[in-house]
């Protein structure tokens, strides 16, 4: 199979999976251990806390290790609500689930929640941005990187305004981390999210990087590991493969980068020349490694499962919302027609694809098309 599906996850480096091995068997000693075994195993995860810091360029104490993205994004929303009286949460209007649905839930601890409109290229409104309540407004939170669009947020001038209303801005980062450039300081955020599989390590690690000011409460209580913030003793094989990952994303960051970018192109130049074929964002800045388009009068599902019985794996939106059968809330807060939301598919390459994986793509997307009902 042909995998183009990297938003969705990333296969393991083989070095990460070779970094990982010793801790999945003879080094098994539990961190928070006195012992050998469990110094052995609370020093590997010592190195990865710097690997991660040193991708995102902060101290190794701020970074603070989950289970993955959404939890992160949860312990950002909810730990910061946890300790300011209610007020408003502002999101962005194309969030990830793992955001939108705590925002949704503090309502029921008495918070507003206001989302941020986006134009049609899927960027924040600047209007929305200028808009924000000042008295009132407690956390934004808004991705650095679109999952589905690839659609890269001004993150930094965002900032400006919610540091000066006095609150928090939590910025997702877990599509951006990997396949763009990203310095915590730089952003103006204070609190960001990362995600090991999506920068291929493993699944079942992420991390919460926080600002020395914020102030958090814990979701999970217990035996008090990462700073009493993520009780529950540590994943350490996970971990070591996540701070591997990052380590190798950050020496391979620009070769990836232009890699992935001259895919992309090609991809795009190719289905400029078909007839109906709609590119979502397409002048807006983008991860080097996304495309998301439509194609007129085609169900995206539908086209899903013609490709993946061909030998491709793409995506019709985010992983985290597929199977849903409705066009993606992202291109309809866009401003897309629901029928033209509905044909998306999401083509996201990876550092190992070729120039002969995207013609091989666009030969069998044509044959396809040809042979489609109507």
């Amino acid at each position: 199979m042909i995998y183009l599906d990297h938003n969705a996850t990333t296969p393991m480096d083989d070095r990460v999976i070779e970094a990982m091995q010793p801790y999945m068997g003879i080094f098994f000693g539990n961190p928070s251990s006195l012992h050998r075994l469990g110094r052995t195993s609370r020093s590997a995860i010592d190195t990865a806390r710097s690997q991660v810091a040193a991708l995102v360029g902060v101290e190794p104490a701020q970074v603070i290790f989950t289970s993955g993205g959404t939890e992160a994004n949860n312990l950002a929303i909810k730990g910061l609500a946890g300790t300011l009286a209610a007020g408003v949460i502002a999101v962005g209007a194309t969030e990830h689930p793992s955001v939108l649905a705590p925002a949704w839930h503090l309502r029921k601890q008495g918070w507003e929640v206001l989302t941020l409109a986006v134009d049609s290229a899927g960027a924040l409104a600047p209007e929305g941005i200028a808009g924000l309540p000042k008295p009132n407004l407690r956390i934004a939170s808004v991705m650095l990187a679109n999952n589905e669009t690839g659609v890269i947020q001004d993150v930094s001038t965002l900032a400006r305004f919610v540091r000066e209303t006095g609150a928090y801005l939590h910025c997702d980062a877990v599509q951006a981390a990997g396949k763009t450039p990203v310095n915590f300081n730089a952003s103006g955020a204070h609190l960001l999210t990362l995600s090991s599989h999506k920068l291929y390590g493993p699944k079942g690690a992420g991390a919460l990087v926080v600002d020395k000011s914020v102030p958090l409460a814990p979701l999970l209580e217990g035996g008090g590991q990462e700073r009493g913030l993520r009780s529950g003793t540590e994943n350490v094989a996970a971990i070591v493969g996540f701070g591997k990952a990052c380590e190798l994303a950050l020496a391979e960051l620009e070769s990836r980068n232009a890699h992935c970018l001259q895919l992309r192109l090609q991809l795009e130049n190719r289905l400029a020349q078909l007839p109906g074929v709609t590119l979502f964002a397409g002048h807006a800045p983008r991860l080097p490694n996304t495309l998301q388009f439509g194609l007129g009068g085609m169900d995206g599902e539908a086209l899903l499962m013609a490709l993946d019985r061909k030998g491709f794996a793409v995506s019709s939106g985010s992983a985290c919302a597929s199977g849903a059968g409705e066009p993606s809330p992202i291109l309809l807060a866009m401003g897309v027609a629901a029928d033209t939301a509905k044909s998306a598919i999401r083509v996201s390459v990876g550092k190992d694809n070729g120039e002969a994986d995207i013609e091989a793509f666009l030969a069998t997307l044509q044959t396809i098309v040809r042979a489609f009902p109507g």
